[in-house]
């Protein structure tokens, strides 16, 4: 008697995006104790995590060094006691968004640029956001079917790109993106789309066929914007979800934030482009951090930056060194700190 064959094991069906989403680590003292960091309890601040709740993806916890306090990816979550700091010169907004708000959750600083504001959720909160203390109750693009955000695209045929971003625009579910893109497809002054997400790196589970189909139907270039600050964020199921970015022809940038205490040595601004461009991302912006209140303890001084700055260019080809910025509100663009103007140097 010949045996029966055995039965294949079926590989595990994955996780829907909106399930790993609600599975996000929301408790710093649960945080702490997946990573065996109980000690480090005192050091939290329950009135940061009240103001602006921790969230973090199991995921991206996954990707955490157990047992050491200075990992990288848990600095950029924790809230800790130094955000109650009250430093001068940080503020509320600390960009000037108030003073570029159109309405319709629509943000209007730069020439043949709108950034609608598409939401307030994101998967992951960061402690240094710039858009921590942003009324989104008030003003988020996605609300009403987009309707009062087209518009004021549709009156400006000045706007030439249409930027999403948050919170994090893919929050969202893949149906209220497609509301957007099929009204904005009647709009012949939109010439490109721009996508600023957390979510490929933090929740790539997102990165799924319904996301793929809408982004590989739209009729413009688009480019995603990425934000990954430390080369550890990178794993084997970020590096898959970045590839299926790639094969809807989207091109892929990197934006990341001089952290203190998370990427303010070379070596680890070098990990960071290296590992980024291994996975198809090029470099793009390296941003002085945006002086929100609640964030000084992460600040990295001019020189300092500027002389990082310079060690990574004298490391990397060109390509592969992101520019050095900071946003000053009022300004028409980033603002470059490398090469240092004239002015600087007085």
């Amino acid at each position: 008697m010949i045996p029966a064959a055995p039965t294949a094991m079926q590989p595990p069906a994955p996780r829907r995006w909106q399930q790993a989403w609600r599975e996000a680590v929301r408790d710093p003292r649960e945080l702490l104790a997946l990573l065996g960091l109980e000690r480090l309890a005192a050091g939290l601040s329950d009135a940061a995590a009240a103001q602006f709740p921790l969230r973090v993806p199991r995921g991206f916890v996954a990707r955490m060094r157990p047992r050491d306090p200075h990992d990288p990816l848990l600095r950029q979550v924790l809230p800790v006691l130094d955000e109650e700091r009250v430093v001068p010169g940080f503020a509320l907004d600390a960009v000037g968004d108030a003073a570029a708000r159109r309405g319709g959750g629509v943000i209007h600083k730069y020439h043949g640029r709108a950034l609608l504001i598409a939401t307030g959720s994101c998967a992951v909160h960061c402690r240094y956001c710039f858009r921590r203390h942003y009324p989104y109750a008030e003003d988020t693009a996605a609300t009403a079917g987009w309707r009062a955000a087209v518009a004021r695209i549709v009156d400006d045929p000045s706007i030439h790109e249409v930027i999403l971003s948050g919170g994090d625009p893919l929050a969202l579910a893949d149906h209220k993106l497609a509301e957007l893109t099929d009204a904005l497809r009647a709009v012949p002054h939109v010439r490109r789309l721009r996508l600023h997400t957390r979510l490929p790196v933090v929740l790539p589970e997102r990165v799924d066929a319904g996301l793929l189909a809408w982004l590989g139907d739209l009729p413009w270039p688009v480019t995603v914007v990425l934000h990954a600050n430390h080369a550890h964020e990178f794993d084997p199921a970020v590096d898959a979800a970045l590839a299926r970015l790639r094969a809807t022809g989207a091109s892929l940038l990197n934006q990341a934030v001089l952290l203190r205490g998370v990427n303010d040595d070379v070596e680890a601004l070098a990990a960071l482009c290296e590992r980024g461009f291994a996975a198809g991302v090029l470099p793009y912006y390296l941003h002085q951090l945006d002086r929100v209140a609640g964030a000084a303890h992460f600040e990295v001084d001019d020189a300092r930056a500027l002389a990082l700055h310079a060690a990574l260019a004298a490391r990397l080809p060109g390509y592969l060194v992101p520019r050095l910025v900071r946003e000053i509100p009022g300004e028409p663009g980033k603002t470059p700190l490398w090469p240092p103007s004239p002015r600087a140097a007085e």
